[in-house]
């Protein structure tokens, strides 16, 4: 029992640090180099935007390069490393987000945001890839 919560927990820390590290990137890349972002997303990822599926490097690539320019300001992160067993021992991580964004030519908007990040191992480091990204605005009636 003892093994198997310092497990988790050394599982949850790594999610942890990986989730903060990859949210830093992922919303200064969509902001300012937005061109590079496809390099975050695994070449098979798919992205749901506000209900509308955009899958494969290409698609990403003019889906990303239409929207207008962007300013994101992150007010809550949440992370959790997901199981072995659902993933098929592939290392990954859920990751949520929530905040505002302002598309140039529109009004602020709150947004969440999750991601599931998979880990790619070579001998010399892990980079963590988006296999599935799903986007989408809040509105709130008063």
């Amino acid at each position: 029992m003892m093994a198997s919560s310092l497990d988790f927990k050394t599982h949850a820390d790594q999610a942890c640090r990986a989730a903060d590290k990859f949210v830093n990137i992922y919303y200064e890349t969509m902001d300012k180099r937005r061109r590079g972002l496809t390099k975050l997303y695994l070449d098979t990822a798919t992205l749901v935007w506000n209900g509308n599926t955009i899958s494969g490097h290409q698609a990403l690539t003019e889906f990303f390069e239409m929207l207008p320019s962007s300013d994101f300001l992150i007010n809550m992160l949440d992370c959790q490393p997901v199981h072995e067993l659902a993933t098929q021992g592939q290392t990954t991580v859920l990751v949520v987000t929530c905040g505002t964004v302002k598309f140039d030519g529109n009004k602020q908007r709150y947004f969440n945001q999750n991601f599931l990040l998979t880990a790619q191992v070579t001998p010399q480091n892990t980079v963590w890839k988006i296999a599935s990204d799903c986007f989408r605005f809040q509105d709130w009636t008063s």
